[in-house]
């Protein structure tokens, strides 16, 4: 294919026309086929729809099976996913695992709980306004990043609870050449509960070949008094080993804040924008709640870390004890990182079992 391809999508490359086949993937057409939409006769909208029939939205969703997997979608390649959106029920959003496999691969390039691949890591809904994320009412998800593969992408979900439940999704992708220079999309979860005192949060490690990291996000519970983000992020790229290429000024700056994310009048600032936000703030209530919940975001889209061999994140929780000295801080802190590389990846961690993975 000569000419533009329909990757790269943004207001510069709108009115730029393509070869490109846009096809759609949901649970009123499995497969994506042409002209194979709202051709449903049995789903979970049948009963509603008994009046009208075919095309009256007899399919909108699928009912997740407890502690098995559900493949979203199996596509033959070349071609590029460009928008996801999905919803659930917040209880589930620890339970449900996304995993993204490219090109045949044995092993997910992404392996993420569906609640923290979109921004919202504790069970609890709160709005994201970002280019690559949006989270709206009432837990409508959106994914933006731009996912290409050459031969085969398989999108699935496994249920980790033991209730069946439903789940709304629809895959927007387009089939079209990939050029060399474009690498796979990647995103992996961590957990440090509690982090081990004088311990660092290991955002990633063990990613091996060329790419570059293009996001963060974190899931923090403070399980101290006082400030809690003094800590900086480093990334040891390319064979850094004792000190990294790049190291933060502090958690609340990595993020874009300043100053604690305090208000004047003495209150956490929320803010959610293009590249980076805090846009969940969860108090203590004064019974079961006892511990205040922060989640943040910040995509490397115009400032990609760019690694040729290896990349290593990590973290430092930190607040203050008296004498004005640092505290290491050992709090509940989870963690997604997002990248695009060459393959084969590096194997990732085994994620933990379901129990290791609540949120309590």
């Amino acid at each position: 294919m000569s000419g533009f391809n329909g990757l790269g999508m943004g207001l510069g490359s709108l009115s730029r026309l393509s070869k490109a086949k846009t096809r759609s993937i949901s649970a009123e057409n499995f497969d994506g086929g042409k002209g194979r939409g709202g051709m449903a006769t049995e789903g979970t909208g049948a009963e509603a729809a008994r009046d009208l029939g075919q095309g009256w939205k007899v399919s909108p969703s699928v009912m997740l099976k407890s502690n098995t997997s559900f493949t979203i979608a199996n596509i033959e390649g070349p071609g590029v996913i460009q928008h996801i959106w999905m919803t659930t029920f917040p209880a589930h959003w620890r339970d449900l695992i996304i995993q993204m496999f490219w090109d045949d691969e044995d092993h997910p390039s992404v392996e993420v709980p569906f609640g923290d691949f979109f921004c919202n890591g504790w069970n609890e809904r709160c709005h994201v306004n970002s280019i690559p994320i949006s989270v709206n009412p009432a837990g409508g998800m959106n994914a933006y990043w731009e996912m290409p593969f050459r031969k085969s992408a398989n999108m699935k979900v496994v249920n980790l609870s033991d209730q069946e439940f439903p789940l709304y999704y629809q895959v927007d992708y387009s089939l079209t050449d990939i050029p060399e220079d474009v690498g796979y999309f990647h995103a992996q979860w961590n957990r440090s509960n509690p982090l081990a005192y004088k311990e660092v949060h290991t955002i990633v490690d063990g990613i091996m070949g060329h790419g570059h990291y293009v996001g963060t996000y974190l899931a923090w519970q403070v399980n101290s008094n006082q400030w809690w983000g003094e800590g900086e992020i480093k990334f040891y790229m390319d064979g850094d080993e004792d000190f990294p290429t790049i190291c933060g000024t502090g958690t609340e700056d990595y993020f874009g804040g300043a100053w604690n994310f305090e208000q004047p009048k003495g209150e956490y600032g929320q803010y959610s924008t293009a590249f980076l936000g805090m846009p969940q703030v969860i108090k203590p209530d004064g019974l079961y709640r006892a511990n205040q919940r922060f989640g943040m975001y910040r995509w490397h889209i115009m400032d990609p870390i760019r690694f040729e061999e290896d990349l290593r994140v990590t973290i430092q929780a930190l607040g203050w004890r008296s004498g004005g000295r640092y505290l290491p801080l050992q709090d509940d802190i989870s963690s997604v990182a997002y990248w695009y590389q060459t393959e084969p990846h590096g194997d990732f961690p085994t994620l933990p079992n379901k129990d290791a993975l609540e949120i309590i």
